[in-house]
């Protein structure tokens, strides 16, 4: 439940979303592209396992620079080195795309709309541009600001990467909600730079693909559905 007062539509010009996780299902996405390729090489984990590795793999490689294709090319690789396959240049190229390919929440393209008829959108991804590219047409909805990893040069957690957007928006940092799965890598670093957060809790508690932390967020939503009906509501 949370503790302060809902958020009111009237509070927040900008509501800024984390994307992949928050908006579209990456886990699925993640688990499914690497059932396949591990079963074309006889390699076995199940998808929580590889969740799990995959949430510690994706941030050290991140921390080790580059674009996110290179991010995913070098987590990809690392599968392969645990598990005894090498994969193939098809293989690497599925995986760097299958996040950006992922399919949106059931509930996010009418919250999206919903939400677009009284907020400026944003989007603040660890990302590059032409992935998010993939993805944008299946939101529906145009997005005024789209702050990603490449244009920054550094990946969230980073402050840099809230900072640049901070510069971007055309509001004081009062008036904006940043809005995402992983409090690993949005809540603590938006929450460090004074901006209100909203939690929505995809896994239900459970870490999945990103790293766990004990971080706080001023809010906490099943879905963006709920945030969209409780936006309106209060």
């Amino acid at each position: 439940m949370n503790t302060l007062a809902q958020p009111r539509a009237s509070d927040f010009d900008i509501l800024s979303f984390d994307c992949y996780g928050t908006l579209v299902d990456w886990e699925s996405a993640i688990t499914s592209t690497l059932q396949s390729i591990l079963f074309s090489h006889d390699a076995h984990w199940n998808d929580a396992v590889l969740l799990e590795h995959f949430a510690l793999l994706e941030p050290a490689e991140q921390e080790h620079g580059g674009s996110y294709r290179d991010v995913l090319r070098r987590v990809l690789k690392q599968f392969g080195t645990r598990l005894g396959f090498v994969p193939t240049e098809p293989q690497l190229v599925q995986f760097e795309e299958c996040i950006a390919r992922a399919t949106p929440f059931s509930d996010t393209v009418d919250a999206l709309k919903t939400l677009s008829e009284s907020f400026q959108l944003a989007i603040v991804s660890n990302t590059d541009d032409d992935l998010f590219a993939l993805t944008a047409p299946n939101l529906e909805v145009s997005f005024e600001y789209v702050i990603t990893a490449e244009q920054v040069g550094e990946y969230k957690p980073n402050l840099a990467v809230f900072e640049h957007a901070l510069k971007k928006f055309s509001c004081s940092k009062s008036r904006i909600l940043h809005v995402a799965q992983s409090l690993f890598h949005d809540v603590v670093p938006a929450s460090e730079l004074g901006v209100a957060t909203a939690w929505i809790d995809r896994t239900r508690g459970k870490s999945g693909a990103t790293a766990p932390s004990d971080a706080k967020p001023q809010w906490t939503f099943q879905s963006l559905a709920e945030l969209a009906d409780t936006i309106y509501a209060s």
